[in-house]
């Protein structure tokens, strides 16, 4: 008899594509998609399947902030330690979700953080790649009516078109195609639901910001598709190379007006764009990280999850490891997007310097949820 978690590895990205639409559907079968490939004959990294313990990083720390507390209080707490940089018109990249999707972040800690602290800003999109709730802009529309989404505005950021930004030093790009009225924005808060992702192993600031920012029509062709192949034909390193790259451009766009938070909560082996088709939860919650660096940031959140009894990280870190998904932090390492060793404060307790097994200590292998 064929073991539940053997079957989840058998299963692989092919079943996940093919079931679920919020990551690929029966056009992920399609050839003739073109992807920006000048650069093909790079060769992408190795090793996205291998975790690096905190010893065996090299280079500076930085710093990273950390809360237990899963609420409306929360967030607003560790988003005061990164506000700092933020000014203007502040551009609020997050996941709405498909429709009724159950495990996004929930809309009234979003309502809060922008009553009170962000009044000057947008939460903007894009449109996906792939055909479903969010694939145009009308049927995007009524998918964040949907979910709630009316509170704030909600920039569609592709709607009016696209705009290009550089790809310093990148290896598969020299620009990134991403939506246009991303540049009518003074500052960038990615606002992350941390999971994890059917191709991309997790979900984090990078995907968030790499894929997210990135246009529906090009940008995510670019990052998904090998000229003339399938629509979901690059995999693997490859694709942690191809979104961190896109990160970069609107990272370094940006400059240091930059923040980033992952929210611990709710975190299916499943990306939110699989709705309410996404696998159970079975990650406990975590808590929320907060820094001014990206790496630090997704290296944190990673760490936490190693950092958890084995039953109870077992099928997260599978997930991870299965997709190479762990190539996205040392690549981010080598495009000197930030470092991977870091401080982590404990805002909770008199910003004491913890490790991550001191953060999730206690933590029993339930999960709670106080809705949407």
């Amino acid at each position: 008899m064929v073991s539940r978690r053997n079957f989840i590895k058998m299963a692989g990205v092919a079943a996940a594509l093919t079931v679920f639409p919020g990551c690929g559907s029966d056009a992920a079968k399609s050839k003739g998609e073109k992807g920006n490939d000048k650069m093909k004959d790079k060769v992408a990294g190795a090793d996205g399947d291998k975790y690096v313990p905190y010893d065996k990083r090299e280079g500076k720390e930085s710093v990273v902030f950390f809360t237990r507390d899963l609420s409306a209080a929360g967030l607003l707490k560790i988003f005061d330690r990164v506000k700092e940089n933020l000014s203007g018109k502040v551009a609020i990249k997050l996941h709405t979700g498909e429709p009724h999707g159950p495990n996004i972040i929930p809309r009234p800690w979003v309502k809060e953080l922008i009553g009170k602290k962000l009044q000057n800003s947008a939460i903007v999109e894009t449109n996906t790649y792939y055909k479903g709730a969010r694939f145009t802009t009308e049927d995007h529309r009524k998918t964040l009516e949907t979910n709630g989404w009316t509170f704030a505005k909600v920039d569609i950021i592709d709607e009016t078109g696209t705009a290009k930004l550089p790809v310093k030093n990148g290896k598969w790009f020299t620009e990134m195609s991403v939506g246009k009225t991303l540049l009518n924005y003074d500052s960038f808060l990615a606002l992350t639901h941390f999971k994890g992702h059917t191709m991309g192993g997790f979900g984090g600031s990078d995907k968030n910001i790499g894929i997210g920012c990135a246009d529906g029509r090009d940008g995510k062709k670019w990052i998904h598709s090998h000229e003339g192949e399938g629509q979901w034909s690059v995999d693997k390193e490859e694709l942690m190379e191809r979104i961190s790259e896109s990160t970069k451009s609107v990272v370094d766009h940006f400059k240091d007006k930059i923040a980033f938070i992952n929210v611990m909560r709710n975190m299916s082996v499943s990306c939110d764009c699989e709705g309410t088709g996404a696998q159970p939860v079975v990650t406990p919650d975590v808590g929320i990280v907060a820094s001014l660096d990206i790496l630090a940031t997704d290296q944190a959140s990673v760490d936490l999850i190693y950092a958890l009894p084995e039953e109870s990280r077992h099928d997260f870190v599978e997930r991870m490891e299965t997709r190479h998904g762990l190539r996205q932090l040392s690549y981010m390492k080598e495009l000197g997007m930030g470092n991977d060793k870091y401080k982590l404060i404990d805002i909770d307790n008199d910003d004491k310097v913890i490790t991550a097994k001191e953060a999730v200590a206690g933590i029993n292998g339930k999960w709670a949820s106080d809705g949407q």
